[in-house]
């Protein structure tokens, strides 16, 4: 682990803070589409199909480019590269706004998919101004920056309907930027990278840099963070459609509603990475996908009318799910996979200290992969099955998937390192590959 000797609370405080406010503007700038593509497929005519492959093409670009930003974090320095990560997206921002065909929108979504890609930049600045007992924490606090998600689809709407929705991309465009300036004048060099620009290291080849990406332990993670953060976006993207399609609301109550899943899958993250240092990521982990397994199983169930042939004739009844429990349950969903989230990126600065952009560029990738994933099954299973409920059907199965593979992982690492202990250890992670 790194040293942080001449490190001062305020340094951390500000490098922290700043940080997560610049990743929160991002986020919002990355979930655009959620809002105004929706105005998109109106005014183009597209189908469900062609609207997920809109809203999931920027988080495709914010997914592959978190390994290459990683990369350089680590070779260069958060500072730099969060900043230059900025511009250019306030850039395409602008851009998006003057284009009017499908082929072109999806491509200027390419370029403010970039904003997706920040994350792996700060968790890597942010994670070295830090020890590693306080760092599950400080980068749970980073990660609550998801909430730009809840931002987007609480003001976006009221920004599309007062202002049209390319004033809504220029006006987040000029935002960004001007964030870019604050984040650029308002901090300093992470203490590992001054510290090896004042030995006057060269810096690591990327070959280097990816060297731990052959172990399977952080291939394991990134399958996690596939459900916790691909889903977290797949949901947060999909929801104000699902609400207009299957209760009739209009768009700026969709999104207010779609940010009540959203809020909580982004401030309780903090509490997840409080709660990985304090009792251990693994654990987190079985909370999460235990108590998300239980919200999709309830949102699977599609409305249904049944009719028992009873004695005296036929019993009609129906089971649907309410707007009001519906709503609940995804704010149940969203909390549980904050902590994931969270518990997730715990044991890369402490299994990692010197790969941590990589590492976590990789994991972030493979999660972001399931934020441009889903989407597109989503739509693709409206349009082919035609049941709403598809899309938490296919999260379920990937949920139950991934608790078995990560239970029969840990049980078969706890067997070969312990063999005298009979049962799963409240450990973050083993230390020896698995």
């Amino acid at each position: 682990m790194h040293e942080l000797n001449g490190i001062t609370r305020g340094q951390q405080t500000k490098s922290l803070a700043i940080s997560t406010i610049a990743f929160t503007v991002c986020f919002a700038v990355w979930t655009i589409f959620s809002i105004i593509g929706i105005k998109i497929k109106e005014n183009l005519g597209l189908s469900d199909s062609q609207f997920g492959i809109l809203v999931a093409t920027p988080i495709l670009t914010g997914s592959l480019s978190r390994i290459f930003l990683g990369i350089w974090t680590d070779q260069f320095g958060g500072r730099i590269v969060y900043f230059c990560v900025m511009v250019t997206t306030s850039i395409a921002a602008w851009l998006l706004s003057t284009v009017s065909t499908y082929e072109m929108y999806l491509l200027a979504a390419l370029g403010v998919g970039l904003a997706g890609g920040s994350f792996a930049v700060g968790i890597a600045y942010v994670s070295r101004w830090y020890e590693s007992d306080k760092q599950g924490t400080a980068l749970g606090i980073f990660g609550m920056g998801n909430v730009g998600a809840a931002i987007t689809n609480f003001v976006a709407p009221m920004l599309l309907v007062a202002y049209g929705w390319e004033n809504v991309a220029k006006i987040y465009s000029v935002i960004l930027f001007v964030m870019a300036l604050i984040f650029w004048f308002t901090t300093e060099e992470d203490p590992v990278t001054k510290a090896r620009k004042e030995r006057g290291e060269k810096v690591k080849p990327a070959l280097m840099q990816m060297e731990p990406l052959k172990h399977a332990r952080v291939w394991r993670f990134a399958t996690y963070y596939f459900f916790v953060f691909g889903g977290y976006v797949a949901l947060a993207l999909w929801l104000p459609r699902y609400y207009m399609g299957v209760y009739g609301l209009e768009i700026q109550t969709a999104g207010m509603l779609a940010a009540a899943y959203a809020l909580p899958g982004s401030v309780f993250r903090a509490l997840g990475g409080w709660l990985s240092d304090k009792i251990g990521a693994r654990r987190v982990m079985y909370t999460t996908f235990i108590g998300c397994l239980f919200c999709l199983f309830l949102l699977s169930y599609p409305s249904t009318d049944y009719i028992v042939h009873g004695i005296k004739g036929p019993i009609e009844f129906s089971f649907n799910i309410g707007l009001v429990p519906f709503v609940i349950i995804t704010i149940m969903l969203g909390f549980f996979m904050s902590l994931g989230k969270a518990a997730v990126f715990k044991h890369i600065p402490v299994y990692y200290p010197d790969h941590v952009g990589s590492v976590g560029g990789l994991v972030g990738l493979i999660g972001g992969l399931g934020g441009f994933i889903l989407p597109i099954t989503f739509g693709f299973m409206n349009d082919i099955i035609g049941v709403w409920t598809s899309c938490f059907m296919i999260l379920f199965v990937i949920v139950a998937t991934s608790l078995i593979w990560m239970h029969i992982a840990i049980i078969i690492s706890d067997k070969r390192l312990h063999p005298e202990l009979q049962e799963p250890q409240p450990l973050p992670e083993m230390l020896e590959e698995d």
